[in-house]
């Protein structure tokens, strides 16, 4: 297949890249700078230059790939820390992949797009696939699902709060700066929990779907499904030689600032229907031993 990947020189969209080639796809990325198009070009992967408000650029590349992969996403609004511009970059998100919606739409292509776990609702106390809501900040699930009627095979990989792997910039290394920060681990009390998935993991079911997902499928990309925050904290303690204490109210505000409301978010999830569908079976290390490897 010839694969379209929006991200592909990001923290999940290069280990798409890479998967995609040694599965022996034929790869064309996505890129908004020279940086990132010489990061995409050295994994072997070719380059067309664009950012995500390019629409003609996302439906020339869509129209001309046997099916396409959408890591990308604006995380311009993290450099400033303001979150108040989350629902800029959630509405470009859906732009872009309506975009590349309407060029794809009749040829029964495969459109795989991004979205997360965090707020979805738990069924039988966990994430199912079965899990859904159209209240999310993030608006990529919807639109996919708007697509999957318009004769495109569309799919969606879910990934939870921690994607982790040597590199990680995200909500884990967060926690781990704020502790030094505060000079505390601390977590939220009411025993809430995350589910995890090594980068390599994901990038192998985003390939899965790409080459024979569902239409309309909703996938969940679980390797640990249920790691409480206390023991994430634990273990950023010991590391760094902390204090660890469980925080509420207005001392959680202060100490996760900008993380406050996703912290407090319960999120143990299961992959049980997206690993009989498509055979896929996490094979790397999970977050706690990937954390004591590359996180410190």
């Amino acid at each position: 297949m010839k694969v379209f990947v929006t991200g592909a020189s990001g923290f999940i969209g290069s280990a798409v890249v890479s998967e995609l080639l040694r599965a022996g796809h034929q790869v064309v990325g996505l890129a908004r700078s020279e940086k990132s198009a010489s990061a995409i070009r050295a994994s072997g992967a070719e380059v067309i230059r664009g950012k995500l408000e390019d629409v003609a650029v996302l439906q020339e590349a869509a129209s001309e790939a046997d099916g396409v992969v959408h890591t990308g996403f604006s995380h311009d609004f993290m450099a400033s820390g303001d979150f108040s511009q989350y629902p800029k970059a959630a509405e470009l998100d859906r732009a872009a992949i309506l975009a590349m919606g309407e060029a794809l739409a009749g040829t029964q292509k495969a459109l795989v797009v991004t979205s997360g776990m965090l707020g979805l609702p738990l069924i039988g106390g966990v994430v199912t696939e079965e899990s859904t809501t159209r209240e999310s900040a993030r608006l990529s699930e919807i639109a996919a699902l708007e697509l999957a009627g318009k004769g495109i095979r569309a799919s969606v990989v879910r990934l939870p709060p921690s994607v982790h792997d040597r590199g990680d910039a995200g909500f884990v290394p967060s926690i781990i700066g704020l502790a030094k920060k505060h000079g505390v681990s601390a977590y939220p009390s009411g025993g809430n929990r995350w589910c995890a998935v090594h980068r390599q993991d994901a990038a192998s079911l985003f390939r899965l779907a790409v080459e024979g997902g569902s239409t309309g499928a909703l996938y969940n990309a679980v390797g640990d499904e249920s790691v409480a925050l206390e023991g994430i904290a634990t273990l950023i303690g010991q590391e760094l030689q902390l204090p660890v204490q469980a925080v509420e109210g207005a001392e959680l505000a202060r100490h996760f600032e900008w993380m406050q409301y996703f912290i407090t978010m319960d999120c143990p999830a299961t992959a049980l229907a997206t690993r009989e569908e498509l055979g896929w079976l996490p094979a790397h290390p999970g977050l706690l031993e990937d954390m004591q490897a590359h996180y410190f």
